[in-house]
């Protein structure tokens, strides 16, 4: 029950390479994937943690190894969180960086499709914001996947 049947290192290395390769694959999905799920968002979330859940173990279902691929995941995050808060390059990979959607009144629809960002969302952050589309300076999708709505400087 409490001894693994696998290496301690083997278990270590599972979690290692699995939140990697999961860090990679959620950047590459985009940041509206990680700010506000959508219930397909959610759904696919649950999945790819049961799709992964034993590869990490590697089959050793002994409470000694899920404690340990446990405080592997953790251990990674907080080290993880650590270089991210160290270097910019860093923060920028793990994190990523805003993106302007919208200028003086004008959407980039090219960027908001690339980022998958749809008129109704930016609608309802322009509402959000009691801001008409004209009188819009920028509207910003952010790394966390929201919409930032900032207005035009009312002229005295």
């Amino acid at each position: 029950m409490l001894t693994p049947t696998l290496p301690w290192w083997e278990l270590v290395l599972r979690g290692a390479v699995i939140y990697l390769v999961l860090l990679v694959m959620v950047r590459l999905s985009g940041r509206r994937t990680i700010g506000q799920f959508t219930p397909f968002d959610l759904l696919v979330v649950l999945l790819l943690s049961e799709s992964v859940s034993n590869a990490l173990a590697g089959g050793d279902e002994s409470l000694g190894a899920g404690l340990i691929v446990a405080a592997t995941l953790v251990v990674l995050n907080a080290v993880v969180g650590l270089a991210a808060t160290h270097s910019r390059t860093i923060e920028k990979a793990v994190e990523g960086d805003f993106v302007m959607i919208g200028r003086d009144g004008e959407l980039l629809k090219h960027v908001m499709s690339r980022h998958r960002v749809s008129e109704a969302e930016v609608n309802e952050a322009l509402r959000r914001a009691d801001c008409d589309l004209q009188d819009m300076r920028f509207i910003v999708l952010e790394a966390n996947g929201e919409l930032c709505v900032m207005e035009k400087k009312a002229r005295p």
